[in-house]
Order: C-alpha cells, then sequence, then structure tokens
C-alpha cells in the first residue's frame, strides 16, 4: 500500500501585494498628512478604463468583514477581496519623477494594459 501524498502545507502563496520602501514611505506621509485618523489605506479592483479593469486606492476607516489585511513596514493595506486574484505576486512602487508622480502597481497578473497606465486586463 503506497502513501498517497505529504501534507502540502508547507507551500505558501505569495503574497497579494509587497511595498518598496518608496511606497511605504509615500503612504506614510499620506496617513500622517490625513485630517482624521485611519486604519490604513485599501486596495481594490474595479471595472473601467480602456483596457477593463482599473487598480482603486483609498483610505481606510476601518478593515472590512473579509479584507485581507497586509502589514509590511509599518504599514497596513487592506485588499479587497473581489481583488485578491487579480493582485497576487504585485508589488506597490512610489515614483517621482519631474514629470510624473504617483504609485505604480507592477502586477505579474497584467496581460495588457492601456497607453496611459491608468487600467489593466488580466
Amino acid at each position: 500500500m503506497s502513501q498517497i501524498s505529504e501534507n502540502n502545507s508547507s507551500k505558501q502563496r505569495p503574497a497579494v501585494i509587497t511595498l518598496t520602501d518608496k511606497a511605504v514611505e509615500r503612504v506614510k506621509y499620506l496617513i500622517e498628512k490625513r485630517d482624521k485618523p485611519c486604519a490604513g489605506i485599501k486596495v481594490g479592483v474595479k471595472s473601467g478604463g480602456c483596457s477593463g479593469l482599473a487598480y482603486t486606492f483609498e483610505y481606510a476607516n476601518e478593515k472590512s468583514a473579509f479584507d485581507e489585511e497586509i502589514n509590511e513596514k509599518g504599514v497596513t493595506i487592506f485588499i479587497d477581496p473581489k481583488a485578491v486574484l487579480y493582485l497576487v505576486g504585485t508589488t506597490l512602487d512610489y515614483i517621482d519623477e519631474k514629470i510624473k508622480s504617483g504609485f505604480v502597481f507592477v502586477n505579474p497578473n497584467e496581460k495588457g494594459s492601456c497607453g496611459c497606465g491608468k487600467s489593466f486586463n488580466v
């Protein structure tokens, strides 16, 4: 009689989102400058844009019941449960260049994006 398989619980799913040091610094700055306290930042995905999906990024006053919570480098990020499968493995970065600054999602699940970078498809 052979053993079917060992428990695969040692396999870990990749993090939904990781943050670069620049992104952490900017999120901390935004939270500190906000007029009222907040629990963190909420990230999600919604339908829209030329490519079909767009990222959402907003203050979170509290964790919603099914949000995935990520605590990284002193920053709390809440992930909308409907967005988790679209975001697994994503890195959140912040760029500050001469003519443009903002958060950038480096998402390995993207199959394409629009020219302006505001939307994507998987």
